[in-house]
């Protein structure tokens, strides 16, 4: 497959594409386009091509079980609200990191499943599927781990909520390069 997109196009989306938290749209988001999306995404720089990923797809039809059993897992008087909250995407995609034992590897694979990430969220954005990076408590929560049936060696890295959107959020601007930029 050969790479088309020019500097400019690819400029463009990586500077438009943003974190899309609210105002989904009802329209489904299919296992296959989750599939489709991921085929391109973990094409992501990835040491020793451990490619240390793994992903755990909630579409609409298991969101409000998936919201509930998550939510009993923190304190009552929070459920309700931990409920409301995971069933305003459209779906969840959990992502999940082997990790590895030596700390460099560690740190390798968390910076290639970011990377796919992104490489996720950019391609995601192309198609006005919306997509926001959650690193909520619960997923630091073992029991969270025994539902989503973890290997002992695997890590939650993220539950990425998605939905389609009819408007775009507004941009927030960013700090100049050059305040963020020094010579050695």
């Amino acid at each position: 497959m050969e790479y088309t997109a020019t500097k400019s196009q690819l400029a463009k989306v990586i500077r438009e594409r943003r974190a899309v938290k609210k105002g989904y749209n009802n329209k489904e988001v299919k296992k296959e386009t989750i599939l489709e999306l991921l085929q391109d995404a973990i094409w992501a720089p990835n040491h020793g091509m451990r490619q240390p990923w793994r992903f755990i797809f909630v579409g609409q039809n298991k969101r409000p079980d998936f919201a509930k059993k998550v939510a009993a897992t923190y304190p009552e008087e929070r459920q309700k609200n931990r409920e409301d909250y995971l069933n305003e995407p459209n779906a969840i995609l959990v992502v999940v990191m082997e990790e590895a034992e030596i700390q460099k590897q560690w740190e390798e694979n968390y910076g290639a499943v970011a990377c796919m990430v992104q490489n996720f969220w950019l391609l995601a954005w192309e198609k006005q599927l919306g997509v926001v990076w959650k690193t909520n408590p619960h997923m630091y929560d073992p029991a969270v781990n025994d539902l989503l049936q973890l290997k002992e060696n695997e890590k939650i890295i993220g539950f990425l909520h998605l939905g389609y959107f009819d408007e775009k959020p507004a941009v927030k601007e960013r700090t100049p390069i050059e305040e963020k930029f020094s010579l050695f």
